[in-house]
């Protein structure tokens, strides 16, 4: 019989239910009363926290400033956007009253809250901010002297989901989305370009995910945009997460809003804009790109806890002088860095049965074990989770003291390789139309590199006859071979990278 694991289904068995459970096992989230949301748990908001902090960094190193606007987005403001308005139309929610009153049920005799107060304009909770930051920008924005104007935002946005899936697809989430203006489409692009590629980093650097960078085809854009830029990530049932998008808006939302300047030459110009965002689906994609059938496997640099030192006090006598040692050995490691930022440590000294399998669970890139005999010989049991969770090394306190950050990097090489390896065995080349046909008729299906030269609606036909999508043209494919298209037989040096996707 196979090993008995922590997480039942396993993978194997039935990866979408795995999901869940490992999420419920890392205690990182449940379903909330609201339909379609979420409560993001400590553990799992403490790697959202990290998120945020290490990308608010990288974003502020490139001149952006964070703001805030607000989450009621008047329904006008979408109505002069119509292609913009139209890509989020059914998942829009809306506000159309602005009071409450209590009725009495006279057959039930329960107290009801009644909508009262109709709005005379109704309010879109956002789905994104492209309208009413444009509307602030129209104020801020007077000549070219005041861009490039670079806006972050970290807020909460809403999008109504009938099939929500906790981190992946919730009707609220959370998400930076940053909007610039520009003086010249030439610098809109650049932007653009910028943090596609600091997405793509922060991904490989930050999360150990690889990712195939790239644009997405006039059908997959971001409404209202003339170029969207994505960074596609394969998990580990070899279906695509979109897990970042950067936007070149070019003038189309500010001309709808009117963000105009008076040019160099004393002309009204309208701005180039940009809009580009990621969201806690990273923590989805996470969880399904590193995590075993025993828990969450969490990359370093953005776990809540990197090292946890479990004390063992089989006896009353030695807890004590265990204990001090631990919290020593912690106050230690937490004086070292590890990618400029403190390590953090915890002692779990709860007195509480199964201790190492929790930590298992949540995905702690290292457990250390200290008990009595370990004070004597000054050695500590190691445990690492990109590791099989039974295997464990002793080491002496002193190597590991030195070692710690090494081991945490060590630990971020090993997933971004095993990941990367992962993605690679399962994307294939296809220049046969009947080949890859058949590709899609198996079950997990890796993705398809195709040569590519189809229209819109050929495109369309494709996708919706083997559910599937181009996720990008990959960056770096556009410049190779001539080759015919896969459909129609066109020779072509565009590449199309086709999967199934969350």
């Amino acid at each position: 019989m196979p090993p008995k694991t922590a997480i039942q289904p396993t993978r194997d068995q039935d990866f979408p239910e795995w999901y869940q459970q490992v999420v419920r096992a890392a205690d990182l989230a449940e379903n909330s009363e609201t339909r379609g949301c979420m409560v993001i748990k400590p553990w799992g908001y403490g790697i959202w926290e990290l998120i945020q902090q290490q990308l608010d960094r990288r974003f502020k190193e490139t001149g952006h400033q964070n703001a805030y606007f607000p989450l009621l987005i008047p329904l006008s403001f979408l109505e002069k956007e119509a292609e913009h308005a139209e890509g989020f139309a059914t998942e829009c929610a809306v506000v159309t009253h602005h009071r409450l009153e209590a009725l009495q049920d006279e057959e039930s005799g329960k107290t009801r809250m009644i909508p009262t107060g109709e709005l005379a304009e109704p309010y879109v909770i956002r789905p994104t901010s492209e309208t009413i930051i444009g509307s602030a920008f129209s104020r801020w924005v007077q000549s070219y002297r005041d861009l490039p104007l670079l806006i972050n935002q970290w807020a909460n946005v809403m999008r109504w989901e009938m099939r929500p899936r906790l981190f992946l697809r919730t009707a609220e989430f959370l998400w930076q989305e940053g909007h610039t203006a520009h003086e010249t489409a030439e610098e809109a692009v650049d932007e653009t370009r910028m943090i596609h590629g600091l997405y793509e980093d922060f991904l490989r650097d930050h999360l150990a995910i690889p990712v195939i960078p790239g644009e997405k085809t006039e059908n997959e854009r971001f409404p209202g945009a003339a170029m969207t830029l994505t960074v596609e990530a394969m998990v580990q049932d070899k279906k695509a997460i979109q897990a970042g998008t950067s936007h070149y808006l070019a003038q189309n939302f500010s001309k709808a809003q009117d963000i105009s300047f008076t040019g160099r030459e004393g002309t009204v110009e309208h701005a180039h804009t940009t809009s580009w965002g990621v969201s806690t689906r990273l923590i989805g994609t996470l969880i399904m790109a590193h995590s075993d059938d025993d828990g969450l496997v969490c990359p370093p640099r953005v776990a809540t806890q990197q090292v946890v030192i479990i004390p063992i006090t089989p006896k009353e006598d030695s807890r004590e002088a265990v204990l001090d040692a631990c919290e020593a050995l912690a106050a230690t490691l937490r004086q070292q860095s590890f990618h400029g930022d403190p390590l953090r440590v915890l002692v779990d000294a709860r007195d509480v049965p199964g201790k190492k399998w929790e930590w298992v669970k949540k995905g702690a890139p290292i457990r250390i074990e200290i008990g009595p005999r370990d004070l004597e010989s000054r050695k500590v049991c190691l445990q690492r989770r990109d590791q099989p969770s039974n295997e464990k090394s002793f080491v002496d306190k002193e190597d590991f003291l030195r070692d710690a950050t090494d081991i945490l990097q060590e630990i971020h090489d090993t997933l971004l390789v095993r990941a990367k390896d992962f993605r690679d065995a399962n994307i294939a080349e296809c220049g046969d139309i009947d080949d890859f046909h058949q590709h899609w008729e198996q079950d997990n299906p890796g993705w398809l590199l195709t040569p590519w030269a189809g229209s819109n609606e050929q495109e369309d036909e494709l996708s919706k006859r083997h559910k599937i999508t181009i996720r990008c043209l990959p960056n770096g494919n556009q410049e190779g071979d001539e080759a015919p298209c896969v459909l129609t037989g066109t020779p072509t040096r565009r590449r199309a990278l086709w999967g199934r996707s969350y």
